[in-house]
């Protein structure tokens, strides 16, 4: 096998890593807001017994990666790829960590009545899921118009979040255990999208060869 053909077998197997490690976080988010809503602590608690998968995932694309600089010495584009999916791999974990802080917050408020509709975080959490899933798209595709997207749905999800916390401040006087517990979750979902964010501009530096900031 030529050594070039061989080289883009690794990093096939690198770019495969890093679309796994995006299953788990969207997975994460996805089964702790399923957690919340039932207000099922035993999937929550579950939840946040699987966290190790994506630490340890997110170690191994890290040491993989670094074997591809030492053994293959890569030209620029190349070298973008592996730094770019080191990067991604940092902020993907974030997702994933995330995912089990909504888990813990939801075993917080436990089985009390919600004080308010949970509305806001579902859509919240649908955009967040659909941001994960676009930018790994973009990040297979090397989509710049994709990540452009991205970026996008991030203001929408800023915008929920400011409608949450006004909300929930309202009902501070009723629980302030669980407001502070839904303001957590809105937070999380939040960061979610800003991280989701920084793997589109990643693929911008991946494609263009220079960062940009995409949230200005």
């Amino acid at each position: 096998m030529a050594v070039r053909e061989k080289f883009e077998q690794e990093l096939a197997q690198l770019n495969g890593k890093i679309v796994e490690l995006a299953n788990l976080a969207s997975e994460s988010i996805s089964r702790s807001f399923t957690a919340l809503e039932n207000q099922d602590l035993d999937l929550a608690l579950e939840i946040i017994e699987d966290d190790t998968k994506a630490d340890m995932l997110e170690e191994e694309i890290n040491e993989y990666a670094i074997l591809l600089i030492a053994k293959q010495q890569p030209v620029a584009i190349d070298l973008r790829r592996i730094i770019a999916a080191i990067k991604i791999a940092s902020d993907i974990e974030r997702m994933a960590d995330f995912g089990v802080n909504i888990a813990k917050s939801a075993i917080r408020i436990g089985q009390q009545p919600f004080i308010e509709s949970l509305a806001h975080l579902r859509q919240m959490k649908d955009i967040t899921l659909e941001m994960i899933h676009l930018s790994i798209l973009a990040f297979e595709k090397d989509d710049v118009v994709m990540a452009r997207n991205i970026a996008e749905m991030d203001d929408e999800v800023d915008r929920l979040y400011g409608e949450s916390i006004k909300s929930l401040l309202r009902l501070s006087n009723e629980n302030l255990q669980q407001v502070t517990q839904l303001s957590f979750i809105a937070r999380y979902l939040e960061r979610t999208a800003d991280h989701a964010t920084n793997v589109a501009e990643s693929i911008y530096y991946l494609v263009r060869g220079r960062h940009f900031d995409l949230n200005e």
